[in-house]
């Protein structure tokens, strides 16, 4: 059984390998620890659940305390269950995100940028495994209102945002996202480097 001092003791470029070596049921005890206010150890615990995620469900069995988190009066905990919720879609057999998603979406509407960010890319790995809910995710993005966030943090939600709707053009094209795309390459929030990127990732798709 996984001990806080034995969690402590992994070395960051040791996490996936750590994570290979738990046992199912070091997971209820790892997700607990997710509530603590101890930083270190949470915070540990979050990244030890994230590469277990990778390659194993039994974080996913845990389904319901993650979606719980969303509505955390703690911005810190909704974002573990955002982040753990995206990570854990592909083992999402009971089809659990298709109810869960307006609520990953509301984070858009967060007052803190890194938030939005941390929405947007949790989205991106949510598209990429869970096809069919590609056109809410999409809709939801084109309508997000960059202007409302604060100027110097635009540019990195807009890429953000595009670097998503490149992911859910590779399966699902519509004119909307295309017309999105095209006008942020004419727009003046991104740089002349970054617009070249997306120019060539929106060329290859």
């Amino acid at each position: 059984m996984i001990t806080a001092e034995s969690l402590m003791s992994i070395q960051k470029s040791d996490l996936q390998e750590a994570a290979r070596a738990l046992k199912k049921e070091d997971a209820p005890q790892l997700i607990e620890w997710l509530a603590l206010k101890d930083d270190s150890i949470r915070y540990q615990a979050l990244l030890l659940l994230q590469n277990r995620s990778m390659f194993c469900d039994d974080v996913y069995l845990h389904w319901d305390t993650l979606r719980s988190k969303l509505k955390s009066d703690n911005s810190y905990q909704r974002s573990i269950g955002l982040m753990l919720i995206a990570e854990n879609a592909k083992w999402d057999t009971e089809n659990r995100l298709e109810e869960t998603l307006d609520a990953c979406l509301e984070f858009l509407n967060d007052k803190k940028p890194l938030t939005i960010r941390q929405c947007i890319q949790a989205l991106g790995k949510i598209s990429s495994v869970r096809p069919g809910l590609n056109n809410r995710i999409a809709s939801r993005l084109i309508s997000f209102d960059l202007m409302a966030v604060k100027e110097t943090m635009r540019k990195s939600i807009l890429l953000d945002i595009l670097n998503v709707l490149l992911i859910v053009r590779r399966v699902h094209k519509t004119d909307e996202i295309e017309s999105y795309i095209l006008n942020a390459l004419s727009g003046e929030v991104l740089d002349k480097k970054s617009k070249k990127q997306v120019e060539l990732l929106f060329k290859c798709g």
